[in-house]
């Protein structure tokens, strides 16, 4: 690995335009913490389309780096469901767990490099700190040394800007120094962090455009700041709007979003399509699921998401109470 490599002479980090063309290589990487519900199906289908549109690649990535918060059932459910609905991946299902050799070596690197270091702070010892919009700015209190037994490991962070062009949602900038702090890459429990994990394995995997919802947009700087420091390249990023219900709540799995029927595939797709701003005419919901597939491909255009932040989904409530897995 080669350490931080992508500085430009004015010292910021700048990414997405420079790279060369690539054979395209897209994924759709959702964690088993629920089933798979209306806004990550935007998710997948946009991500779907985009990969067919250019000729490439849609893989599929199950993101079980974090047992305590997944349910019993949920990757069956979620692989039935994106069966169901005619969403076909290309080579076998990949799954995040086991790449855990590579996120230790990464981990490794960053530490012996002195780009990472152990911190034995607690949730309760940070509590009055400062938070932006990432949580807590941590303010470098290990960065010197820890004497704890029991520690995460944090990655160094400084003030130089990271900058990069969303395909829908623009320009983009983050101070992490100032604006997150050195942030947690391997957990004291001994889990990988998400940050890591998804850089790590995206780069294993070859990925070169990354579509997914706008609620991952502010972490995107950090990711490339991993990206930056372990040498990797760095993919193209489009974040699709996020589905909101009537309320204008998240649709999520950690509040208890609804799966998705599979009974009422069609229509749902459909309504899928139009929540994505394609405006599929009346009468796709009487077609085959293989002819909706193929109106969608030849009409798909995903800049008319361009700088949409939300997209209306009422008649999806978020679930009160269990999420419908069995």
């Amino acid at each position: 690995m080669n350490s931080r490599n992508a500085s430009s002479e004015t010292g910021t980090i700048a990414t997405g335009s420079s790279r060369l063309a690539a054979p395209y290589i897209g994924r759709f990487a959702p964690s088993p913490t629920g089933p798979l519900h209306f806004g990550s199906l935007l998710a997948a289908v946009s991500s779907y389309l985009q990969a067919r549109a250019h000729q490439g690649q849609w893989l599929l990535r199950i993101e079980d780096i974090d047992p305590p918060r997944e349910q019993p059932g949920a990757t069956e459910a979620i692989l039935r469901a994106l069966e169901c609905y005619g969403l076909e991946w290309d080579g076998t299902v990949s799954y995040q767990s086991k790449s855990r050799a590579s996120h230790d070596e990464a981990v490794q690197y960053l530490l012996e490099t002195g780009q990472a270091y152990p911190c034995g702070c607690s949730r309760s010892g940070l509590a009055g700190l400062p938070r932006g919009p990432l949580g807590t700015i941590y303010p470098g209190t290990c960065r010197a040394g820890s004497d704890a037994e029991e520690f995460a490991i944090r990655v160094r962070t400084d003030a130089e800007p990271i900058r990069y062009c969303d395909c829908l949602q623009g320009q983009q900038v983050q101070r992490l120094e100032s604006e997150s702090g050195d942030f947690i890459i391997l957990r004291r429990d001994g889990l990988v962090a998400y940050h890591l994990a998804v850089v790590v394995d995206d780069h294993l995997q070859g990925i070169t455009q990354i579509v997914r919802g706008m609620d991952l947009l502010d972490s995107t700087p950090r990711q490339i700041w991993l990206q930056t420091l372990l040498g990797y390249s760095t993919p193209d990023y489009v974040h699709i709007p996020v589905a909101v219900n009537a309320s204008g709540q998240k649709l999520s799995k950690n509040t208890g979003a609804e799966g998705i029927s599979t009974d009422e595939v069609r229509p749902t797709l459909v309504a899928a399509l139009r929540a994505l701003g394609q405006q599929p005419p009346a009468g796709l919901v009487a077609s085959s699921l293989a002819a909706i597939w193929a109106w969608a491909l030849d009409h798909w255009v995903i800049e008319v998401l361009s700088g949409q932040t939300e997209i209306p989904a009422p008649q999806f409530s978020l679930a009160t109470g269990e999420n419908g897995l069995r």
